[in-house]
């Protein structure tokens, strides 16, 4: 109160200046927290007075200026890329901050032709993110600012000063500390890029998966994925924007199965990337990988029966003309329940099967699967009034010895595939229902030609009741 009194200041201007400083203080830290996390500060931050202010405890003129500034400048430095900061600081200037958004994330998200260094030695991006975004944080497009944090911290994982991954972590980290202003959408997409960017860093440390850190990481990983779920599906039906939310939040997901496994639980993951992603945005590299994997976890995954879903994956076009294409052959074969063509192509390709170590293991369980589709498809090709298949046809489309086909059924109806009785007696099984999946184009066609002779018959018994029911009327 004193110096309120002193000053002349009313009361309530001292509580303002209070708070001014307070938050003043707190932008202070953060900052410094991510310079000493970039290596800006070397004697860990002791000495900062030949630092730049922040940009968020400039005054507005002076942060907008500082924004121009570098803008003009990394236009000067670099003119393969002054088209882009140019329109960069147009919009800036202009105060078009839903353009610029824009304009950013396309910006930051081609690394491989607008990633450079600035006159310091500093990643661009980090620079951009820096000087020009973070000032106007609040009026962007909060999970737009979220993809492009995620963008510049991924950026930072190839950039030789921040390999260890500390400055990206810290950039999210910090991006997550206004988790209310961002929303649920924005914030769970920064937790689910924060937890991709940690399975990275522990990929490329070379860590055994066994290792006592390793393992704790994974473990924060997969609480984070559990508490984001219900956040996800509340998601689906009120964001716009959704896609890119459930896109990043199924890769971290997919990584970490594909670290721990099962393949069963990698290929449920891996099936919803693939959903809400669009493939132009992956690399060639990682776009065959994604192919190699999602193949591999669908012959392998217990439980997975559904190949057509994988088969019609556009993702899968990727391997054509490489020496992984009998992948999509092996899953082709087996959507369809062609057991002697899926033993064809394994038998032409046994060199290369040889290589994949997980069908080698799982060798007897691919098998035994392909033989259940093949019942599958038989069931399915039959007329639902034509549907009780003796044990010696069974046989035949299964490729397995008579004595063998009791047990096929009977897994078959344990797993749900299909629902029937079966007579051991009369050695006939009577089928009720079958399995929904994915179908092909032939497997499509001969549904539609099912429907158009199920729409004759009605018509028939149609034109049988008008015919007979006027004379049962008139009697």
């Amino acid at each position: 109160p004193r110096t309120a009194k002193a000053a002349n200041l009313p009361l309530p201007c001292l509580s303002s200046i209070a708070i001014s400083t307070a938050i003043a203080c707190h932008c202070r830290r953060r900052r410094r927290a991510l310079l000493i996390a970039i290596g800006k500060y070397p004697d860990g931050g002791k000495n900062n007075l030949a630092v730049r202010k922040h940009p968020s405890i400039m005054s507005p003129v002076d942060a907008t200026a500082d924004a121009l500034e570098h803008l003009e400048s990394m236009s000067t430095l670099h003119p393969d890329l002054s088209e882009q900061y140019g329109t960069l600081s147009e919009k800036y200037e202009r105060k078009l901050w839903h353009q610029l958004t824009v304009a950013v994330l396309d910006f930051v998200s081609t690394p491989a032709s607008t990633l450079r260094t600035n006159a310091e030695g500093t990643n661009s991006y980090l620079a951009l993110f820096d000087r020009v975004v973070l000032p106007v944080d609040k009026k962007l497009n909060q999970l737009a600012l979220a993809r492009i944090a995620s963008a510049v911290a991924f950026s930072l994982l190839d950039d030789p000063p921040y390999k260890d991954g500390a400055a990206a972590r810290a950039i999210l980290e910090n991006l997550l500390e206004e988790r209310e202003r961002l929303g649920p959408a924005a914030a769970l997409h920064a937790e689910a890029r924060l937890g991709l960017l940690d399975l990275t860093i522990l990929a490329r440390s070379g860590e055994a998966l066994t290792s006592e850190s390793s393992a704790e990481a994974l473990e924060k990983t997969k609480a984070s994925i559990e508490k984001g779920r219900p956040i996800l599906a509340e998601l689906a039906d009120t964001e716009s924007e959704a896609a890119a939310v459930h896109s990043a939040f199924y890769e971290t997901a997919m990584t970490h199965r594909k670290a721990v496994g099962p393949p069963e639980a990698y290929y449920r993951e891996a099936i919803q990337y693939v959903a809400y992603t669009s493939l132009s945005d992956l690399s060639p590299e990682e776009r065959k990988n994604l192919a190699t994997d999602l193949s591999l976890a669908a012959l392998t995954g217990e439980g997975v029966f559904n190949f057509g879903e994988v088969v019609t994956a556009p993702a899968l076009r990727c391997l054509e003309g490489t020496d992984l294409h009998f992948l999509v052959e092996l899953l082709s074969a087996g959507a369809r329940g062609d057991v002697h063509g899926f033993r064809r192509v394994a038998d032409a390709h046994a060199e290369a099967i040889a290589l994949q170590p997980s069908l080698v293991s799982r060798a007897d369980a691919v098998k035994e699967k392909v033989a259940l589709l093949a019942l599958v498809n038989m069931v399915f090709e039959r007329p639902s009034l034509e549907r009780t298949l003796s044990f010696e046809d069974v046989a035949d489309r299964v490729a397995v010895p008579l004595d063998q086909v009791e047990w096929v059924i009977m897994r078959a109806l344990s797993l749900k595939l299909i629902k029937g009785t079966m007579d051991e007696v009369d050695q006939t099984v009577d089928v009720t229902w079958v399995m929904p999946r994915v179908l092909n184009e032939a497997q499509m066609s001969e549904l539609a030609t099912r429907f158009g002779e199920w729409a004759v018959k009605v018509s028939k018994t149609r034109e049988y009741m008008l015919e007979h029911t006027g004379a049962l009327l008139n009697q």
